[in-house]
């Protein structure tokens, strides 16, 4: 049996899971905390529950009672599910992949590489061999700043800004270095802003004097506006991994505990949107290197800033909308000119991806516990 939460049992729930998901959340193991159907043997139940995600799902007398999670809370249901949730770029040696768009594209627009033009020293245990990485994100969506008008490119803090040690001023490529960008000829803009918050995953570059850009998002169309992610809402991206995937809302008040590296530490992001993919039309909604993608409704009205997902590719998270933008100082310029009439495509020779190159991702790294299945 399957059951969409209505609206009051949304209300009755919400109070109860933020009450307790700080605590939840300082349990070792457990990633993440959501409002959701109770699934029991792999099954939906139909009960309204809290999800309390954890990597790996132990029985329970393996668990010291102080992590066990208990099965209800003031009268509501919980449910342990396992999940192991990234950041959404990818931590290995880049292969070229039939997926992966590295195309250089002559005007900015949704859905493409992008990266920072410097790299990143890090050693080990960060990652497997000390040395100099690059990195690899989504370039978004066009906006424009709230205050001077001027345009901007949006992705995410961690596809943009990598660590600690970035800077207002840092220049941004298209495509990414690891997509064959070149940090010399390459460059496209300088960063602007950036915010890693509760609430939002997200930076914006200034476009240079003199590019050309395109208010749309590459497979998908003219960006029509925003609007608010809902439960069961159809949705769609186009990223430079998975490039044009589609999902449904599965629920605005997901809460996130995730690890984002050496210098910036452990975070915790709430009422995150959390998507489901869709099978029937994609066989993951998206993949490392897909962040900073926009999430759209299927009237191509923006949702969500993805900025996380499930390393099996059933989940996605994003940022709502509203919130990022409010904090970067941004709004959408729906309606005004450069427009395309059409949906752009991509170049039809994209440049070759080398495969020398190394693309990084930050994974939460846990040891999850849960509570044995009914």
């Amino acid at each position: 049996m399957s059951h969409s939460i209505t609206q009051k049992e949304l209300a009755a729930i919400k109070p109860v899971k933020e009450a307790i998901e700080d605590d939840l959340l300082a349990r070792p193991g457990v990633v993440g905390v959501d409002i959701g159907e109770k699934v029991s043997h792999g099954k939906k139940t139909g009960e309204p529950s809290i999800l309390v995600f954890v990597e790996h799902k132990k029985p329970l007398k393996a668990l010291p009672p102080e992590e066990v999670v208990p099965p209800e809370v003031d009268g509501v249901k919980t449910d342990v599910q396992e999940m192991v949730i990234e950041l959404q770029a990818a931590r290995q040696l880049l292969v070229p992949a039939q997926q992966v768009d590295p195309a250089a594209y002559p005007r900015l627009v949704g859905g493409i590489s992008m990266g920072p033009a410097r790299s990143v020293r890090m050693e080990p245990p960060e990652v497997a061999e000390a040395g100099e990485y690059v990195f690899v994100g989504t370039l978004g969506a066009m906006v424009r700043d709230r205050a001077s008008g001027a345009t901007l490119a949006m992705t995410n803090f961690h596809v943009a800004c990598v660590n600690d040690g970035w800077a207002e001023g840092d220049r941004m490529v298209q495509p990414a270095r690891p997509d064959g960008g070149d940090a010399a000829t390459q460059q496209f803009g300088s960063l602007t802003r950036a915010v890693l918050s509760e609430n939002t995953d997200g930076a914006v570059v200034t476009v240079d004097e003199g590019k050309e850009w395109d208010n749309a998002v590459i497979d998908i169309g003219d960006v029509a506006g925003s609007a608010e992610a809902s439960i069961g809402m159809a949705v769609q991206k186009r990223g430079r991994t998975t490039q044009h995937t589609f999902g449904t809302v599965a629920s605005g008040e997901a809460t996130l505990s995730l690890d984002y590296g050496d210098g910036l530490g452990t975070r915790t992001l709430r009422h995150q949107v959390r998507i489901v993919t869709d099978t029937a039309r994609s066989p993951r909604f998206s993949e490392g290197g897909d962040s900073g993608s926009v999430v759209m409704d299927m009237d191509r009205n923006v949702v969500g800033l993805l900025f996380a997902g499930s390393t099996d590719g059933s989940t996605t998270f994003a940022n709502p909308i509203a919130a990022a933008l409010d904090e970067l100082g941004a709004e959408l310029p729906a309606g005004q000119e450069p427009e395309p009439s059409t949906p752009p495509t991509s170049p039809d020779q994209p440049v070759q991806t080398p495969t020398t190159n190394i693309t990084i991702s930050v994974v939460v790294n846990t040891c999850g516990h849960g509570q044995d299945s009914p």
